[in-house]
């Protein structure tokens, strides 16, 4: 391996100096490290530093530290991608990168709202009438959160019959099993139960993104959401990046979103808009199908966590809350298939879909998010 050098850091393939992702890793069977990306290899945390949370087999107690232990060891590991030489990254196996405590999704593309508004509601308005007031989102299950390359097997469950067979419901493998393309964004630093997180306060508790697929059963969505929401059409597969970037490597691709009205209820800090200049793609067996832009959601992620927390629901390690499906205005830039393809088609066995991202770098180039992977498996 040649050492990464300050001339490196539009260079390495999006995983340069200006980026420096966490995961977890082991290598030749052994015990699971915390390492940082950089180019195609990984510089083991604990050998490098000799710091026991590094030596863990995930992030969170890392997380754990807060947000100055955070910034501290991120300068000290930029010093040590200059001079340490790191793992070939294809001599390692990287494993969940943190230790999923709770799992919120939320809805918060307008674009995305509309959209299945329009097909589920076509003789009504698209947006229900809370939608421009707060930010919707489900609790979801997170022991189902996999990591990136996890198979995905197609779930079974209750569905409405084919038309002509009645009113009875029928059970059987899901017909209409979809993606959608989300950010994540993972909690570090806690919070009291009781004391709601201001929005000013994302980067006192969030530590970094991941990408996200939320394998969402459109059939067995569709039977079971009403009154209380998404269940098993959403729970039996959640896939994440193997990657965490920290917010600190995003400083760049921070971007103002593209407005609110109404104006929002105080809690909500109408000033703290700011959304995040990611790129996706969503690439089904090989071919890039659309690209979704993160700038154009309608809610930001210090509005999300705020409101996830207004309650006084308390926040812990490991808690990862995502932004829904991202989609744009443009036909070519919806992150579900059911918006790309009108419902009139979905993934079949043996599918793979593979979301990618990137964002602006401090650098001036663009760093490369980890991407999530997944492959269908029929149901059982």
């Amino acid at each position: 391996m040649t050492h990464a050098s300050d001339d490196d850091r539009e260079d390495l393939g999006g995983f340069g100096l200006d980026h420096l992702p966490y995961a977890v890793f082991s290598r030749d069977g052994g015990p699971r490290r915390v390492g940082v990306r950089v180019g195609d290899t990984v510089l083991d945390l604990h050998e490098a530093t000799g710091r026991p949370e590094m030596a863990a087999s995930s992030l969170n107690p890392f997380l754990a530290l807060g947000p100055e232990v955070w910034r501290q060891t991120r300068e000290q590991v930029g010093d040590l991608a200059r001079t340490t030489e790191g793992i070939a990254l294809a001599d390692v196996e990287l494993h969940q990168p943190f230790e999923v405590a709770d799992y919120v999704d939320f809805y918060a593309s307008e674009h995305h709202a509309t959209n299945l508004g329009r097909m589920f509601r076509p003789d009504s308005e698209p947006l229900l009438p809370n939608w421009k007031h707060l930010p919707v989102a489900y609790h979801g299950r997170a022991g189902t959160v996999v990591p990136s390359g996890t198979p995905v097997v197609r779930p079974s469950g209750q569905r409405r019959p084919a038309p002509g067979q009645g009113d009875a419901p029928v059970f059987g493998a899901s017909q209409r099993l979809d993606i959608e393309a989300e950010l994540g964004f993972v909690v570090g630093a806690p919070s009291a139960l009781g004391d709601p997180v201001p929005a000013a306060g994302l980067a006192d508790h969030v530590f970094g993104v991941v990408g996200v697929n939320d394998w969402s059963a459109r059939d067995i969505q569709a039977w079971e959401y009403v009154p209380l929401g998404p269940f098993l059409g959403k729970s039996f597969a959640t896939s994440i990046s193997h990657w965490v970037t920290p917010l600190a490597a995003l400083e760049a691709a921070w971007c103002d979103l593209p407005g609110q009205d109404p104006t929002p209820l105080g809690y909500l800090a109408p000033g703290q808009t700011r959304g995040l200049d990611i790129d996706v793609e969503v690439v089904l067996n090989g071919e890039v199908l659309t690209r979704p832009p993160y700038r154009s959601m309608y809610w930001s992620p210090a509005q999300m966590l705020a409101h996830l927390t207004v309650n006084g629901a308390s926040l812990r390690t490991g808690d990862l809350f995502a932004s829904g499906t991202i989609s744009g205005p443009g036909d070519d830039e919806v992150g579900s298939l059911i918006e790309l393809w009108r419902g009139e088609r979905f993934l079949g066995d043996g599918d793979e879909v593979v979301l990618r991202y990137s964002a602006p770098g401090t650098g001036g180039g663009r760093i490369t998010l980890g991407e999530v992977s997944g492959h269908v498996l029929p149901a059982r």
